[in-house]
């Protein structure tokens, strides 16, 4: 039986680096961590990091919607603007940002090249 959503994960090279971004650039909360896995948390969002052990994580295709396969966290923002120099801080990278008639987007880049998106919809 299934109960519900368990997580979401991506892979990170540095998961002490990448734990720090999602700190600070989202607020997340570490409620479980391992050498190879920390889980964090704002509201609902569980997030796992997983440790590629050191390897470059793999680039999937992309554009400046988002990614072209496997998933894509949205975050849901009330000030995208804002947001944006958080991540921007904390050394995100921006593929793009628009205003559409449904709200606003921001489609960008973790630490290591993970495809993540804010939205706020109208």
């Amino acid at each position: 039986m299934i109960l519900g959503y368990q997580d979401f994960y991506y892979n990170v090279q540095d998961l002490n680096r990448a734990v720090r971004f999602y700190e600070s650039a989202f607020g997340l909360k570490t409620y479980y961590a391992n050498e190879h896995w920390v889980s964090l948390g704002i509201g609902d969002l569980k997030l796992g990091l997983h440790w590629t052990e050191g390897s470059p994580v793999p680039k999937n295709p992309r554009d400046s919607h988002g990614s072209h396969c496997g998933g894509t966290l949205t975050f849901r923002s009330t000030d995208v603007n804002g947001d944006r120099l958080k991540i921007e801080a904390a050394g995100g990278k921006i593929l793009s940002a628009s205003v559409q008639p449904w709200g606003e987007m921001l489609v960008f880049e973790d630490l290591d090249g993970n495809v993540l998106k804010l939205m706020n919809p109208k």
